[in-house]
């Protein structure tokens, strides 16, 4: 795991900038450091390096092919590298291999096979920067799910890229625009989608997405090597043929085989565990596999709602693993907040971004690489939300559009009807379709019209009609919430402490054979995930598992009304300073506090809004004046 970054026309200042960047990334890779510049100054490249796989010099980055023609800075892992370097030797276009480096074998099937034929082969997590020397073209690539971030744009006539906005920032001189066209989408959901970032000037690549820039015509053009919309209309569309039994074996040996390509590094592996069934299937095939004991980590509440730890030691236990945990104090998670705008580089408002830090903290003191159950909810229609809507849809479908669509309306804006459930019952009720009626459980258009002073745009990926409606809200959650929300927060607070996380059921077999399995399989009686528990019950008891799940959470909403969080909250959101901003409408805050701190009325808006001005009082200086 590492950190990548890199700009075009090299000028005096090129080393004092590519450094600047480097050190604003040293979290990401606090073993070594490095750049290169190529002898005509068209491309600078700067990395900082995890070491995890070839400890050696051999794998120093920047790196140049063996020919010389290629140059790479390259984050990430790919788990087949073995099976791309023995092809390699077979098919005679390598001799030998300097090191034992993934990269260096990325570098020589790059030359040997192209751009696409690579992408396509390889599986792992990753962002690439590679600079053709020949054809004077850089190709930024990023992994099939969007594990891994890369950044783009312009900045001063240069193209500029870097695996967190925050290494953009610090080339000397930074200044962009504030994009309010997509702070409606971020109040929305409590992050930003890509392809948008916090700036005008800067993009996102996409998952799945390869990007290739021509220094002379300084133009570039993207084009999609693989598509999670294409792997769930293919796999819905050619369905698994067998029993379920038969689906649990298949998918438990896609698992293994994941599982024991991740598993490899030259450093200390272990896996985040919770009492939640994707972890601890996870967990389970990783104790399987491995001849010693695996180190599992959990933290612990002394909040008995948020508390999970106990159970998750009961696993471990039957698993006999090498637990560790650590009960974490509300001092714990208030010392991280100040640390947040830092972490992320833009707003990000998803509040389990705090134990997910402290959890991955604990978990860097034992091990450099940590296995992760990230995936399963999308997967395997994990989320109750799934049920809810298709239960609901089903009912409201049968009273036509054009009668419920005024009805909802007026429902909506009726004074008597005030309190927060109803008034999301009254939206609900004028969905044009099921997803539609999805989107509009979390997208709550008017308050967010009330908070943006700037119009705007509310941001959803095309999504095909002819899938299943369940499937339907699961690509739309992989394509965006995702790969946007739940892999970036993994992503950064790991990295924030230089622990590298991997993710099994992300690998591209288990996506794509996920994708053809029917709803039954995933869903029925009321259980969710139904094959990955099959798999999980072969290792831990039913009745171990079977308990009501609590999630990675804290009690924000408790500390915000009693401890000296509210004060730092209301000083945040202070009408002065949201009016001198003119960004947000400081009566509409005002308004949904107050119902929040007199009505008990939570509203996830309260977090969005104090994320953004943490960001916001870090990076104005940045901002271009409106």
């Amino acid at each position: 795991m590492c950190g990548i970054a890199g700009f075009t026309k090299a000028d005096d200042n090129w080393q004092k900038n590519i450094e600047a960047m480097n050190a604003r990334m040293f979290h990401r890779g606090p073993d070594a450091g490095g750049f290169w510049k190529d002898d005509n100054g068209e491309v600078v490249l700067g990395h900082r390096r995890l070491s995890i796989i070839d400890l050696s010099e051999n794998g120093k980055q920047p790196m140049l092919s063996h020919s010389g023609r290629f140059a790479i800075a390259y984050n990430g892992e790919v788990y087949n590298y073995k099976d791309l370097s023995e092809k390699l030797i077979k098919e005679g276009f390598v001799k030998y291999f300097r090191g034992t480096s993934d990269t260096e074998v990325l570098l020589e099937s790059f030359e040997a096979y192209g751009i696409e034929d690579t992408l396509k082969y390889i599986k792992g997590m990753f962002a690439i920067a590679l600079f053709d020397r020949e054809k004077k073209t850089i190709l930024l690539a990023r992994d099939r799910v969007g594990e891994k971030p890369l950044y783009y744009g312009f900045l001063d006539g240069r193209f500029i890229f870097a695996s967190e906005i925050g290494e953009i920032s610090a080339y000397e001189g930074f200044k962009a625009t504030l994009n309010t066209e997509i702070l409606p989408t971020y109040f929305a959901h409590g992050y930003i989608p890509a392809p948008y970032t916090i700036y005008k000037e800067f993009n996102k690549l996409m998952p799945g997405t390869y990007l290739l820039y021509d220094c002379k015509s300084e133009k570039y053009e993207t084009k999609a090597y693989w598509s999670m919309e294409e792997a769930a209309v293919k796999g819905q569309t050619n369905p698994f043929k067998g029993t379920e039994e038969e689906a649990t074996d298949e998918l438990e040996r896609l698992l293994k085989d994941s599982i024991k390509g991740q598993m490899h590094a030259d450093v200390p592996v272990g896996a985040f565990l919770s009492a939640g069934i994707d972890s601890s299937t996870v967990v389970s095939l990783m104790q399987e596999i491995n001849p010693g004991k695996v180190k599992s980590f959990t933290i612990g509440m002394p909040v008995k709602e948020f508390n999970e730890a106990e159970v998750a030691k009961e696993i471990a236990a039957h698993l006999g693993t090498e637990h560790t945990e650590l009960y974490i104090t509300e001092d714990d998670a208030k010392q991280v907040i100040p640390k947040l705008g830092y972490m992320f580089g833009e707003p990000f408002a998803d509040s389990s971004q705090i134990p997910t830090y402290l959890v991955s903290k604990m978990t860097r003191e034992h091990v450099t690489v940590s296995l992760s159950g990230d995936g399963g909810d999308e997967l395997f229609t994990g989320y109750n939300v799934y049920s809810n809507v298709s239960h609901i849809w089903n009912r409201a479908k049968k009273v036509p559009y054009i009668v419920r669509k005024p009805v909802s309306v007026l429902a909506y804006h009726n004074p008597i009807i005030r309190k927060q459930s109803l008034l999301v019952k009254a939206n609900l009720l004028g969905s044009k379709d099921g997803l539609d009626l999805y989107d509009k459980a979390t997208d709550h258009d008017e308050l967010i019209s009330d908070l943006c002073k700037h119009k705007g745009i509310y941001y959803h990926h095309g999504i095909p009609k002819e899938l299943e409606l369940n499937h339907r809200m699961m690509l739309e959650d992989m394509q965006m919430y995702h790969p946007d929300d739940i892999l970036v927060k993994v992503d950064r607070c790991a990295m924030a402490v230089s622990l590298e996380t991997r993710v099994p059921l992300l690998d591209r077999d288990v996506v794509e054979f996920a994708w053809t399995l029917p709803l039954e399989f995933k869903r029925k009686d009321g259980i969710t995930k139904k094959v990955l528990r099959n798999i999980l019950y072969r290792h831990v008891p039913k009745e171990l598992m079977d308990r009501p799940k609590k999630g990675f959470s804290i009690p924000i909403t408790k500390w915000l009304k009693e401890s000296e969080l509210r004060d730092w909250a209301e000083g945040l959101m202070d009408s002065s300073r949201i009016e001198k901003q003119g960004i947000l409408n400081p009566a509409a805050i005002r308004r949904i506090w107050h119902d929040f701190i007199e009505n008990d009325n939570w509203n996830p808006q309260i977090w969005y809004i104090l994320m953004f001005q943490v960001w916001m009082n870090e990076n104005q200086h940045l901002l271009k004046e409106a």
